[in-house]
């Protein structure tokens, strides 16, 4: 949560760096994303359940989620996934919707540079926006540690 605004953020950290990309999200998609690391079986399919199923019912595999762009202070991403022909589908997404999907495929996130580079970029002009993290990108690693 963001101390300052209250708003859900899921922070996602390098696998194999420091590197922290904090993305706002909003409050359904942060419970989705949570029940799924908390691994809470709902009584009912939701939403991303149900995409899951369908993904794997109609022979497509996970491949990758890939968060692309940041926008005016909006993130963009991409499912992609592979058909039976092993052809390439990628699908564009909200990132907290792929994020909750990569997790319930149990397919890797990446980052493209250009975003985390935007990101650091935003983060140091000092929050003019409201999606602005509300502390500099060195402050992250304390608040998430």
């Amino acid at each position: 949560m963001d101390p300052n605004t209250n708003s859900p953020i899921v922070v996602l950290k390098g696998v194999e760096s420091d590197t922290v990309l904090p993305i706002w999200v909003g409050a359904f998609e942060a419970n989705a994303i949570a029940l799924e690391i908390e691994k809470i079986v709902p009584q009912r399919p939701m939403t991303h359940d149900l995409l899951r199923n369908l993904i794997v019912e109609c022979g497509l595999r996970p491949s990758r989620v890939i968060v692309t762009d940041l926008l005016e202070n909006t993130f963009y991403a991409l499912i992609e996934l592979v058909n039976e022909n092993d052809e390439l589908v990628s699908m564009d997404s909200r990132p907290s919707d792929a994020i909750a999907l990569a997790l319930r495929l149990d397919c890797p996130i990446f980052v493209q540079q250009k975003v985390i580079d935007l990101s650091a970029a935003s983060q140091q002009e000092g929050g003019k926006g409201e999606d602005e993290p509300a502390h500099p990108a060195e402050d992250w690693p304390d608040l998430i540690g």
